[in-house]
């Protein structure tokens, strides 16, 4: 007999699993829905000090009341931090965890990284001063719970039932970290995709041919995965299919991902696609500065271009961007051709740290600019995959010095599921400001979909306001092309975006 420990997510509790326990006790399960401290159980009040840490415990004590060894414990939206810290205390009592339209924390996270709710997440990144009730967040009115998720598949009773359950939440549940100790690793875990939040199987699919490091863990056997077509809310939605989902969970069934082969280099590290000969590099701070061989004979300061790495990536990631061939290539490409090349580390660990890694990016102008070296009033910035969303700054308001913006393979928009992207990132939009800028956009022609359609968003906008806006297409060439694809249509893409850029660069 199979053992259910449900938790969903912010303002509710235990009551918003009714159709979907009785389904699964049906079937002949023991089920245990969650109730957390302060979340609607008059026995537990909350207070200033209710944390993830409080609702943690509350997770285990329930864990604890079962008899069983075999729990699978399900976590929706935040309800997946206390769900992990629990089972982190209790892994021998855990069959599966079960991550249902969830992101993915990692210890040291606050849940206050994926709050999708602009205005809630910046009060609670910048908290006032303790004020009677405000240590809650008090829940959404019936017209204002599609900012913290799709509400597609709830009928009008459906709503009006979960804003008459829902409670205020300890604002301290978001902000406290998930402490994890690593005993989870080889506990099995399935994933719930409720599509309508924007992500599914194939989508994720997807990302995984990118490349990206923090997906790898995904292509586990086991590790399964599901898609229901419905909203954020599917235990109110489509409660007899999550059910039955969360049984077939239960069974270790589940699609299973393919990781990309397996190569002696991941694909950032491979040669890049121009052979181009070394050049005296400088490391100072986060920045690195490729300098011409004739730099210090010519005696005049020499334009800069900066190149912006993508992410979010993991803080431990080793090499870090400013060592791949990809950066190291174009700085050196960029020294070949008499200019300052320039690439940094930012700090785009996660989705929430969007303002930190344009911060990084503003020093490293001023840190430019501030060069004897360097033609301080003719900079260009040149922004790659998930970094396009940082030029959204320098769109919106460019300085005169800012003689040309270039983007290659570009996240012109925040992709689904990135909730938790600050509205100011966003270039289309900043498009309204860029004026006369030139804009260099390289576009490849074998994109992942939802990449490539937030670049034709962009080109759009940027027709409709004129935008002087050159394209340069890449036909067979994939996201990360430099590398990946070392053919002539690439190097001749290469060559053709530095023509432009360094045009623009001219006195």
């Amino acid at each position: 007999m199979t053992t259910f420990v449900l938790v969903s997510g912010p303002f509710t509790g235990g009551q918003v699993w009714r159709e979907v326990a009785t389904r699964l006790r049906e079937s002949g399960a023991e089920v245990y829905p969650a109730t957390l401290t302060g979340l609607g159980d008059r026995r537990h009040l909350a207070g200033p000090d209710t944390g993830l840490e409080t609702h943690i415990d509350d997770v285990v004590r329930l864990i604890d009341e079962t008899d069983a060894s075999d729990v699978v414990i399900v976590g929706h939206d935040y309800g997946i931090h206390p769900v992990l810290g629990a089972a982190d205390r209790r892994p021998e009592r855990i069959a599966r965890i079960v991550y249902l339209d969830a992101g993915m924390p990692q210890d040291g996270d606050a849940a206050l990284q994926l709050v999708p709710d602009e205005e809630v997440r910046g009060r609670l990144l910048n908290p006032a001063e303790p004020d009677g009730d405000d240590w809650r967040i008090a829940p959404p009115a019936a017209d204002g719970w599609q900012r913290w998720g799709s509400t597609a598949g709830l009928s009008e009773e459906a709503l009006a039932r979960l804003t008459d359950l829902a409670s205020p939440q300890p604002s301290a549940t978001f902000t406290q970290p998930l402490r994890l100790t690593g005993a989870l690793a080889a506990v099995p875990t399935s994933g719930v995709f409720c599509t309508a939040s924007g992500m599914s199987i194939a989508k994720l699919e997807g990302l995984m041919t990118l490349g990206m490091p923090q997906l790898k863990a995904l292509a586990d056997p086991r590790v399964g995965f599901f898609d229901l077509d419905t909203g954020h809310w599917p235990m109110l939605s489509r409660p007899d299919d999550l059910a039955d989902l969360l049984l077939r969970a239960a069974a270790g069934e589940g699609h299973r991902l393919t990781a990309p082969p397996t190569e002696e280099q991941p694909g950032y590290l491979r040669p890049f696609a121009l052979d181009v000969p070394a050049q005296a590099r400088e490391r100072i701070g986060r920045v690195d500065l490729h300098l011409p061989s004739d730099l210090a004979e010519a005696g005049a300061p020499r334009p800069a271009v900066l190149f912006v790495h993508g992410g979010p990536f993991p803080e431990t990631l080793r090499p870090t961007p400013r060592d791949w061939t990809t950066y190291v290539g174009y700085g050196r490409y960029a020294a070949s051709q008499g200019v300052i090349g320039a690439t940094l580390d930012h700090r785009l660990h996660s989705l929430a740290d969007f303002p930190l890694a344009a911060q990084d990016v503003a020093d490293a102008v001023e840190l430019l600019r501030a060069d004897p070296r360097v033609d301080g009033d003719r900079i260009a910035l040149w922004f790659y995959s998930g970094g396009g969303l940082l030029s959204a700054d320098w769109l919106s308001a460019p300085p005169s010095w800012l003689r040309c913006l270039a983007a290659s393979y570009p996240i012109l928009a925040p992709l689904p599921g990135w909730h938790a992207v600050d509205s100011r990132f966003r270039p289309a939009d900043a498009l309204a400001g860029a004026g006369r800028l030139p804009v260099v956009l390289t576009r490849v022609g074998l994109e992942v979909s939802e990449i490539a359609a937030t670049v034709e968003a962009f080109a759009a906008a940027a027709e409709a306001r004129q935008t002087d806006l050159e394209v340069i297409d890449v036909p067979h060439g994939h996201h990360g092309f430099e590398t990946l694809d070392p053919t002539d249509e690439s190097r001749e893409a290469i060559e053709r975006a530095f023509r432009s850029v360094l045009g623009h660069l001219r006195p």
